[in-house]
């Protein structure tokens, strides 16, 4: 199933919204841990400058995929997003814009990402 994932500050989770089926547009799982395949990294542009101007954070930036089941984090690459100091997802090894992934997990605020 195609979602959209991002950390809801409230809850201390990951929320799952659902991207297609009967439940498209609600959010399906609230979870600790999670593994996409075929992922997109998204940032509302809208969304980040209403941050930066409000200096509030906001729903505006996530991972699209398809929920995967156990992905294994080890030999991934750490991916992150900051929007006071970032456009985009960047890679944390060397800061370089990241748009897309062939799978991730995202655990404990943190992003694991297959890059290659």
């Amino acid at each position: 199933m195609k979602v959209f994932v991002y950390f809801n500050l409230h809850k201390k989770l990951f929320s799952v919204k659902a991207l297609e089926g009967d439940k498209k547009g609600l959010v399906i799982a609230h979870v600790h841990v999670i593994g996409l395949e075929n992922v997109t990294f998204k940032v509302s542009e809208a969304g980040r400058q209403r941050v930066l101007r409000e200096q509030k954070k906001n729903v505006h930036a996530g991972c699209v995929g398809t929920w995967a089941g156990d992905i294994n984090h080890e030999n991934l690459e750490r991916v992150t997003y900051n929007p006071y100091k970032y456009s985009s997802f960047v890679n944390m090894a060397d800061e370089t814009p990241v748009y897309t992934a062939k799978k991730a997990v995202l655990s404990s605020k943190r992003i694991y990402a297959d890059l290659g």
